[in-house]
């Protein structure tokens, strides 16, 4: 079990130089952490922000300066940057590196991130053969978009896939989108319809319901065979099939894993002492939605959760230090902005309560079994905030409410 009592710390390591690890840096600093405070980044860039990869970055409207996190240089911070973690010794309190480093802690925080799910007929290897979850991949997508008239196939039609799809067609680029799923399918039926028609509207085929069984490449990928035996040809593929966390480093450390590293309601990680874990990599039961157990991928929860885990790091596990939180989304296509808050994905009646679907500007409630779990809205953010605040009160832990 995590140790409730806060250690003394005098060294502290931050394994992901991301949003969430830099995040965490900053709040040990701002609660009073003056000892040795070192970064450890598998990059060799410095923190930046990953939600613009896909659109502003993408569309040559940012340059990669522009999306660069601040702060860095004020932390006082030792950054070990382009060298990865691959073990960690809890008993020694050392973690060790693929250059050879055995870095020491007295505090740690894990925000190793995710990274893109794989599906095996793809070779990533293949210089056309894309994901997009770094800087450098999306400036390697920039420059085959660049190209005359490029067809582009992407592989899932989740929000990566759609935002990247918006921004290729206003690049001039041929769009392809091959998925299971219907567009963004988490967010429910309703923002599905309405992601698929802006999609149809703006030239992109999206085949749904259909998987890719083999691909043809020889020094280069040429074309995708789909499950009906449909071959698409393209210039350039990018994969957006979801993300998993990055914990192979983990495994053997008596950090216990599932679907990320598994965490008290402090963001403590279960199974060692003197560690925690924020962002994407985190799993734990949110006490906002009756200690369901959640991991969250999304920027908000990179944030809020890296303060979070500071906290814990510092005064150790307990209710004053439970991170509850209220997932937030949001993402950008053809103009518009999409944004969830709570778990819409989980509900069993979604209610439109505001505007109309059919004019595209609309807001709706998500229960399960009678409790307001989440809601969504398409270009009508102030009629969202509302649903937020009643989800940060604890509305998921009320009575159910009746249907009518």
């Amino acid at each position: 079990m995590p140790d409730p009592t806060p250690p003394s710390l005098d060294r502290v390591l931050v394994v992901g130089a991301s949003l969430a690890g830099l995040r965490a840096a900053e709040a040990l600093r701002a609660e009073g952490f003056t000892g040795a405070l070192t970064i450890l980044g598998e990059e060799s860039r410095r923190p930046y922000d990953r939600p613009p990869l896909s659109k502003e970055l993408l569309a040559g409207e940012q340059a990669p300066d522009d999306v660069m996190l601040r702060g860095a240089d004020e932390l006082d911070a030792e950054w070990l940057l382009g060298d990865a973690a691959v073990a960690l010794d809890s008993d020694r309190r050392l973690v060790a590196t693929a250059g050879g480093r055995a870095l020491p802690y007295d505090g740690l925080v894990i925000a190793t991130g995710s990274a893109p799910r794989r599906l095996p007929a793809f070779d990533v290897a293949l210089p056309n053969v894309l994901e997009l979850r770094t800087l450098d991949d999306a400036q390697a997508l920039r420059a085959a978009l660049k190209q005359d008239n490029p067809h582009l196939l992407l592989v899932g039609c989740g929000f990566v896939g759609v935002e990247v799809a918006a921004t290729a067609r206003a690049l001039g680029a041929e769009v392809t989108i091959v998925s299971l799923d219907p567009p963004i399918a988490v967010a429910g039926e309703a923002v599905s319809g309405v992601a698929a028609a802006m999609l149809e509207e703006h030239g992109v085929t999206v085949m749904t319901g259909r998987t890719v069984t083999e691909t043809v490449a020889g020094e280069r990928f040429e074309a995708a065979v789909l499950d009906d035996g449909t071959r698409i040809d393209a210039d350039v593929v990018v994969v957006a099939v979801g993300a998993l966390p990055c914990t192979e480093w983990l495994e053997g450390s008596g950090v216990r894993l599932d679907n990320g590293v598994v965490c008290d309601a402090s963001l403590a990680a279960v199974g060692v002492e003197r560690v925690v874990a924020a962002g994407d990599v985190a799993r734990w039961p949110n006490p906002l939605f009756g200690g369901m157990s959640m991991r969250v991928e999304h920027w908000t929860n990179a944030v809020e959760g890296a303060v979070a885990a500071a906290r814990t790091l510092l005064n150790g596990s307990g209710p004053e230090t439970e991170y509850g939180a209220v997932p937030s989304v949001w993402s950008d296509h053809f103009g518009v902005r999409l944004q969830t808050v709570g778990l819409p994905a989980q509900a069993d009646r979604i209610e439109v309560v505001e505007g109309s679907v059919e004019e595209r500007r609309f807001c709706a409630v998500a229960y399960r079994e009678g409790r307001l779990i989440g809601a969504l809205a398409y270009s009508m953010p102030k009629a969202l905030v509302r649903y937020r605040i009643k989800l940060a009160r604890g509305a998921y832990l009320a009575e159910p409410e009746v249907a009518a």
